[in-house]
């Protein structure tokens, strides 16, 4: 099973990603790890992204391309994964379309989780954070036993600047200029299904796998 895990920030692609990494024994390939471990191993790609890490900016298009095509090079190339945060534009799509056709690899399915922005919003903008051991709370299904402090450490909780309403509507109307455009592009391919993105984990990650056996009969 090769497949692309898309959603909007705070739509829980990550976990989601994971499980299904653990459960099927797929390689799960993050391009923030991706880009964390090249700049730790100091790759070429990852020497070249490691200003942009340090000043907190974007990296690159041909870059994210070159370090996801470092990922797929060699013995340890993944045979079965699951993408999750990559490709982000039409451009990046186009590169991978290339990189998985160079490695004789081929999509079996893309899946988009689909939750409303207004539902987004609420479940971020309640999230503080421990800035010492970087535990989560949220203000309405996981507060801390004390008010702003962190039950493990002792912390005062912060609210990261992601968190905040006015970030989150940002990322949100940048995710849907770039998204768009990008689900099209699989669309057009036969290859998106979608799957509503709300409820309980275990639910959500069960929607997945039907959506992944009726793409993929026999995986």
């Amino acid at each position: 099973m090769r497949l692309i895990l898309f959603g909007p920030p705070g739509s829980g692609k990550g976990t989601q990603a994971k499980r299904l990494s653990e459960r099927l024994g797929l390689a799960h390939i993050s391009t923030g790890d991706i880009l964390r471990e090249a700049v730790r191993l100091g790759t070429p790609a990852g020497k070249l992204a490691e200003s942009f890490v340090r000043d907190g900016k974007l990296v690159p298009d041909d870059l994210v391309n070159e370090l996801v095509k470092e990922r797929f090079s060699g013995t340890s190339r993944p045979d079965k994964f699951v993408l999750d945060g990559y490709p982000r534009t039409v451009a990046q799509a186009a590169s991978l379309d290339q990189l998985l056709r160079q490695q004789f690899l081929a999509l079996d399915v893309t899946v988009l989780l689909e939750v409303d922005d207004q539902e987004i919003i609420e479940r971020i903008r309640h999230r503080w954070t421990c800035p010492k051991c970087k535990a989560t709370y949220h203000t309405i299904s996981k507060r801390p036993k004390k008010e702003g402090v962190c039950d493990e450490c002792g912390s005062v909780l912060i609210q990261r600047e992601d968190d905040k309403e006015a970030t989150i509507r940002r990322r949100l109307e940048i995710y849907h200029q770039t998204h768009t455009p990008l689900m099209a592009h699989y669309e057009a391919q036969g290859l998106l299904r979608r799957v509503k993105g709300t409820g309980d984990i275990e639910t959500i990650y069960t929607n997945i796998v039907k959506v992944l056996q009726s793409a993929s009969p026999g995986h």
